[in-house]
């Protein structure tokens, strides 16, 4: 089990880093969130997937083959973070569709860099007299 369980946190961390080198925002973002599971599921397995008994500690002590419940707990945190994290991303990607209306990061970034467009200077306010 533990096998097929570090093939699959794998195939989603290499899935998860070939989207973040994409062009597009909306993969990159993706790709963030399939790593971040990839992650996750690294975590857990760290703590053990498969065991006889539960992770309660007895007068006798902790059971041999008891799943460490920190793992679990740790990877329940990190889902929590990593929706809020994708949630801010697609705001930070909706905020770049209205402002360049593009998502690729070559146009948004030529866009960004573009010089700033020759503005006619403004008139001087007229001055106040002082009372002296």
């Amino acid at each position: 089990m533990e096998v097929v369980a570090a093939l699959t946190v794998g195939c989603l961390v290499a899935i998860g880093v070939w989207m973040l080198l994409d062009r597009s925002l909306l993969r990159v973002v993706l790709g963030l969130i399939v790593l971040g599971n990839g992650i996750n599921l690294a975590v857990l397995v760290a703590g053990r997937l498969g065991s006889g008994a539960a992770a309660f500690v007895a007068a006798a002590g902790a059971p041999a083959l008891a799943a460490n419940p920190l793992p679990q707990a740790l990877v329940l945190t990190a889902i929590v973070i990593g929706f809020a994290l994708f949630v801010f991303a697609l705001a930070l990607l909706r905020r770049s569709w209205e402002e360049h209306g593009n998502i690729e990061t070559d146009r948004i970034t030529a866009i960004a860099e573009a010089p700033a467009p020759k503005l006619p200077p403004a008139a001087a306010p007229p001055r106040r007299r002082s009372r002296a």
